[in-house]
C-alpha cells in the first residue's frame, strides 16, 4: 500500500502568519515530509514562517485561492496523491489518516472532508451555516449527488483525477467547481467525517460569505449548464415564459377595462413566451443528448474494460 511519501500537503495561503506555523509543524509532526505553501502575495510574515518550519514555498502568478490550488498541482507537485487544507488551523491533522485512507487503499480518487460531522462551536456562524445548508442541498438537486459539505476545503485526491477536471474559478468558487466536476465525470468520490475548529484568536478570515456565497451560487448555477442542461435551459425558460406572461396579463387588463392599449409591452411579452418555449424545447433537447453522450462513453468503457 501507498505511504506518506507519495502524498504532499498542499496548503494554499493568503496572510495566515498567525496559524500557519501550527498547521506546518503539526503535519511535520504527523510524518509528512512534503508541504508545499502556495503563498498569494501576503503582506505579513506568511511565507517567511513557512519556509523556516521546513515547508516548501511558492508564490502563485495570479491571484485568487482558486488559481492557487491549480498552479500548486499542476506546476509542483510530483507526487501521487494531494492532502489539501487551509492554513487557519481549522482543520485537525489527525482526520488525516481518515482523509487518505480511500486513496491509498484504491476505494476512492477524490475524498471530501465532512466539517458538519463535528463543528465545533464557534467555527461558524449561524448565518453561514445556512449558507453551506442552502448550497449543498442546491448541489445535490441540480447535479444529483450529495457530498454532504461541497464547500469543504479539506480535501484528498490522486493528482491524476485532478488533471481530468476542468477548472477555471480563481477565488472561493475552487471547491465547488471540484464537487462539480467529480459528479460531472465520474470521478469515485468519497465523503468523511472530520472536525472543524474556530480560527484562533488573532487571525482573520479572508472569506466574505456574501459577496464568496454569491460567487458560488453562480458558479453551481453556470455549471449546470453542461452538467444538467434541463434545469439551466429549463430555468431560463420557466423564467422568460412566465415573465412574459405576467406581462401579456397586465397588457390584456389595462385594455379590457381601461382602453389604454401598450403595444411595446405586448411585443416585449409575446418575445419573453417564444423565447421562453425555445429555451424549454432546447434544454429538452441537449439532456437527451447528454444521456445519450453518457450512454455511450460508458459502455466505451465497459468495452475497454472487457478487452483488458
Amino acid at each position: 500500500m501507498p505511504s506518506l511519501d507519495d502524498v504532499t500537503v498542499l496548503v494554499p495561503t493568503y496572510n495566515e502568519a498567525e496559524t500557519i506555523g501550527q498547521v506546518i509543524d503539526d503535519f511535520r509532526g504527523a510524518g509528512f515530509d512534503d508541504i508545499l505553501v502556495v503563498d498569494g502575495g501576503s503582506d505579513d510574515e506568511t511565507d517567511q514562517i513557512a519556509d523556516a518550519r521546513g515547508a516548501r514555498v511558492v508564490y502563485q502568478s495570479g491571484t485568487g485561492k482558486g488559481q492557487a490550488v491549480r498552479e500548486g498541482v499542476t506546476e509542483h507537485v510530483e507526487r501521487e496523491y494531494v492532502l489539501m487544507l487551509d492554513g487557519d488551523a481549522t482543520y485537525r491533522v489527525e482526520d488525516a489518516d481518515a482523509m487518505l485512507e480511500p486513496l491509498l487503499e484504491d476505494q476512492a480518487e477524490h475524498v471530501i472532508g465532512n466539517r458538519f460531522a463535528d463543528l465545533h462551536e464557534g467555527a461558524m456562524t449561524r448565518f453561514n451555516r445556512i449558507g453551506n445548508r442552502i448550497i449543498n442541498r442546491g448541489f445535490a438537486y441540480v447535479h444529483g449527488e450529495r457530498f454532504a459539505d461541497i464547500l469543504s476545503g479539506y480535501r484528498a485526491f490522486s493528482r491524476e483525477s485532478f488533471l481530468r477536471m476542468t477548472l477555471s474559478s480563481d477565488g472561493f468558487g475552487i471547491e465547488t467547481e471540484m464537487s462539480v466536476e467529480c459528479a460531472k465525470r465520474g470521478i469515485r468520490t468519497t465523503v468523511v467525517p472530520i472536525s472543524y475548529l474556530p480560527r484562533p484568536s488573532g487571525s482573520d478570515t479572508n472569506l466574505r460569505p456574501v459577496r464568496d456565497g454569491g460567487i458560488i451560487f453562480l458558479e453551481l448555477y453556470r455549471r449546470a449548464k453542461t452538467n444538467n442542461p434541463l434545469f439551466y435551459f429549463g430555468s431560463l425558460g420557466v423564467f422568460s415564459t412566465l415573465t412574459g406572461l405576467l406581462i401579456a396579463v397586465y397588457v390584456g387588463v389595462e385594455w379590457v377595462f381601461a382602453g389604454i392599449s401598450h403595444e411595446v409591452l405586448a411585443v416585449v411579452s409575446g418575445f419573453g413566451i417564444i423565447v421562453g418555449v425555445q429555451l424549454l424545447m432546447f434544454g429538452v433537447l441537449a439532456d437527451l443528448i447528454l444521456t445519450l453522450h453518457r450512454d455511450t462513453l460508458q459502455k466505451i468503457d465497459e468495452t475497454t474494460e472487457s478487452d483488458s
